[in-house]
């Protein structure tokens, strides 16, 4: 048996959360391909790539793709259809 291309989001949580500012682990995706919704953590992470890209675990669809450069960080997050983040109560 061969092993996983992938891992899931919690592996990349930590350079999405310095771009985004706020842990993104919880933050609810819904995929813009299958409709799915579901916390950024079960995302399918492919690190391979110039960057990081994380698709839906369900239908492949890419949800979100992050590059670092020297001098930028692209990022994209076309393939989810919204991002619900839980505020945490004052």
């Amino acid at each position: 048996m061969s092993e996983p291309t992938y891992v899931d989001g919690n592996a990349v949580a930590g350079a999405f959360s310095d771009v985004l500012g706020f842990d993104v682990t919880s933050a609810m995706l819904t995929c813009t391909g299958c409709g799915r919704v579901a916390p950024f953590a079960e995302g399918h992470v492919y690190q391979r790539a110039p960057g990081i890209v994380v698709r839906c675990r369900d239908c492949g669809i890419v949800l979100a793709r992050l590059v670092e450069t020297l001098t930028d960080v692209w990022l994209d997050l076309g393939g989810a259809q919204n991002w619900r983040i839980h505020k945490p109560a004052r």
